[in-house]
């Protein structure tokens, strides 16, 4: 958990965090998260969460820091996963005592304690029940901006519903980690934004409502549990009462809506329209601005958190850094220095020879294994030179890259 405040003129003035495993090892977390046993469920407790806010607020007191500064107050947090709030809830987190942090007031609030998280992939039965019940796939994707994802609110509300009907009857609200963090703040259950609520196979996208049929796919009554989505820039309201008493808060301090990860960085990044962003990471990811998207199988389109009437585009690929560090060791000795040498030494286009290079299932598109290609588009069995080869991967990927942007609608500007 990560805290940044700025100034008027966007200098950082005050900035901290909270590291899940070492600072709350009672939690017994790795990485932030419980994999269970059979691989496919990841979870993260949601009073670790709480408790992390209470302990980055402590600090900040006891640097003293001045809270009554403070005029707005907004945040991002990880896309897809929810919480679940136990009926009764929000009274109890409208009247939390000052005296106490809030994980102690909040303890028994949730009818699920271990929050299904952005790494779960167990739900791919409900995945492909949603798909069948609204016309397929592609019909899901042109609704709401993706096909069934695992990872999905939508599917791990399915897989709650069909598991724990008993759970599901006794939850009042569900929230996104976003919505849920702003809730904390606002005293009562913060609405879903346009940006985050896209990442859920519920969202219409066009419309910014929730789709009935994809709704009734997943579990009955769940459009009351979820409540009415908002922009993402929308101010929701005054912060609670709590954070005036306990920590000196302003009680004019607004709460902006919080969003997903993702949007926040295309947010963060001031990307405008017709912009691309990469992010070359483990896995590489494309963010888009986009005016006109056109749905796909492969990749996601988001509501724009800057502007409603435009849309977001996301891909993600899996086969990253971690192949591009493979190819530099094959070919470049381990060295980022040789394996850019090697790239200079050859043209663009690199004769016509070009290589998808993908170790693990790829996500877009679903791929697996070294293919390559010569100029003359005959898929070649062996290797090709060490210099043609790093050229291959490069120019391979960011034309996958390219090519899989302008299927969800990305022009290229002349």
């Amino acid at each position: 958990l990560k805290v940044i405040a700025i100034d008027e003129q966007l200098r950082v003035i005050y900035e901290d965090n909270v590291h899940f495993d070492k600072d709350l090892p009672e939690f017994k977390t790795q990485g932030g998260v419980y994999i269970h046993s059979d691989r496919l469920t990841v979870t993260s407790p949601v009073l670790m969460w709480v408790k992390a806010l209470d302990m980055i607020l402590e600090k900040m007191k006891s640097s003293g820091f001045n809270f009554s500064q403070i005029r707005a107050l907004s945040g991002a947090g990880q896309q897809h996963g929810s919480v679940y709030w136990k009926k009764g809830s929000v009274q109890i987190l409208k009247n939390a005592s000052s005296e106490l942090p809030l994980h102690q007031s909040l303890k028994g609030c949730f009818s699920v304690s271990n929050s299904p998280i952005w790494m779960d992939s167990s739900t791919a039965s409900q995945c492909r029940a949603l798909e069948k019940a609204v016309g397929g796939a592609q019909h899901l994707a042109s609704v709401t901006g993706s096909r069934a994802y695992e990872r999905f609110t939508g599917n791990q509300i399915a897989k709650i519903y069909s598991q724990n009907p008993e759970v599901y009857k006794q939850t009042e609200r569900i929230s996104l980690v976003s919505s849920f963090a702003a809730s904390l703040f606002l005293g009562t259950y913060a609405p879903i934004d346009y940006s985050d609520g896209s990442g859920m196979n519920l969202l219409q996208i066009w419309e910014k409502a929730w789709s009935k049929s994809c709704l009734d796919a997943c579990a009955p009554g769940l459009e009351e549990r979820l409540g009415c989505p908002v922009p993402s820039h929308s101010v929701l309201g005054p912060i609670s009462p709590y954070y005036s008493q306990r920590y000196g808060f302003s009680p004019d301090c607004k709460i902006v809506a919080f969003t997903g990860d993702n949007p926040a960085s295309l947010a963060g990044m001031r990307l405008q329209e017709g912009d691309i962003a990469i992010s070359l990471g483990t896995s590489d990811t494309l963010f888009l601005w986009i005016q006109e998207p056109t749905p796909a199988l492969e990749g996601h389109i988001l509501c724009n958190p800057v502007d409603s009437q435009t849309y977001m585009a996301l891909l993600c690929f899996k086969n990253g850094s971690l192949m591009r560090e493979r190819i530099r060791d094959d070919c470049a000795s381990g060295s980022w220095d040789e394996f850019s040498k090697a790239l200079s030494s050859t043209a663009a286009g690199n004769s016509g020879n070009l290589g998808f290079y993908f170790d693990v299932m790829e996500i877009t598109p679903e791929a697996v294994g070294i293919h390559r290609f010569n100029r003359d588009n005959q898929e070649v069995v062996s290797r090709f030179p060490k210099e043609v080869e790093i050229r291959a991967l490069i120019e391979g990927q960011f034309m996958a890259k390219r090519i899989h942007a302008e299927k969800l609608g990305y022009k290229v500007c002349k």
